[in-house]
């Protein structure tokens, strides 16, 4: 995938890091402009530092997380740096992808979609687990003030240090289906560990995954199941996993029958796994 130009938006400093907002031309989202937030911790101005994606729920955009989440404080203290892609590619004019809130523009599902209306811009999948990296790989973004350079380190130049050899990822709703879905089918093991809050755990079975999967892809439900049904994937799991799960059972989405967790639960527990879920009774 060719490099693209990185450009930043907006930089603040937050709890002794940095939370930076940029955007780029990306390729994987057909040619659109891709917008994303970058937490560095403090001590990523010495050494290399762990990465952990959050991937965002129905509606949202790269600023939800960075803005609302509360993550930040934590990450500064543990050293380990914050990516917030965006939740959907923006400005595609495909029509009716702005017709529900539900599909479309702020729902990409993190999937590739293969329905050719949808094919050319709507790859989250690609966009999160190759293009990002590999732009923030190429592009050697100081992170502290020339002026700060000069008083710290003389002329030792630093550059942006994160560490993609240890990477794990997590989300909400939506996001959450994400973070389990991209960990429990990557063949590269790319993300060390998933957690998800109240994820839609078993989106084949629900209206939400079942709306999304027949828009995006051209085989429909039957095509999501092998790469993008939690509950799935993880029947079929041999390997070591490091998954944990939160829900509460006063979510209006969970009693909708959007997110069925105990799905996942059950299959898990067949495959013989005992991961980790956590039901909140008044959450």
């Amino acid at each position: 995938m060719a490099e693209a130009a990185l450009h930043k938006i907006s930089s603040n400093k937050a709890f002794e890091g940095e939370l930076s907002k940029y955007k780029f031309k990306s390729a994987a989202l057909g040619g659109l402009d891709a917008r994303f937030n970058l937490f560095l911790p403090p001590n990523a101005a010495y050494n290399k530092v762990p990465v952990l994606v959050y991937l965002a729920g129905l509606t949202c955009t790269e600023d939800n997380g960075a803005q609302k989440g509360g993550f930040l404080s934590v990450a500064s203290v543990q050293g380990i740096a914050l990516l917030f892609p965006d939740t959907s590619p923006r400005g595609a004019g495909i029509e009716g992808e702005t017709d529900s809130w539900d599909f479309g523009v702020g729902a990409g599902f993190y999937l590739n979609a293969t329905n050719p209306k949808y094919a050319a811009h709507y790859n989250m999948l690609t966009h999160i687990t190759l293009e990002l990296p590999q732009v923030l790989e190429a592009a050697g973004i100081p992170i502290v003030s020339p002026a700060r350079l000069k008083f710290c380190f003389r002329s030792l130049k630093m550059l942006f240090r994160k560490d993609f050899t240890r990477q794990s990822i997590f989300g909400h709703s939506m996001g959450g289906h994400g973070a389990l879905t991209l960990y429990l089918a990557s063949k590269s093991k790319q993300y060390r560990s998933a957690s998800a809050f109240a994820p839609i755990a078993n989106p084949t079975k629900c209206p939400w995954g079942q709306k999304a999967f027949n828009g995006y892809l051209q085989g429909g439900v039957e095509e999501a199941k092998s790469q993008y049904d939690a509950a799935e994937l993880i029947s079929k799991a041999k390997e070591p996993l490091h998954i944990l799960i939160d829900y509460g059972k006063s979510d209006e989405f969970y009693n909708k029958g959007e997110l069925l967790p105990e799905n996942f639960l059950k299959a898990a527990r067949e495959a013989g796994y005992n991961e980790v879920q956590s039901l909140i009774p008044y959450y």
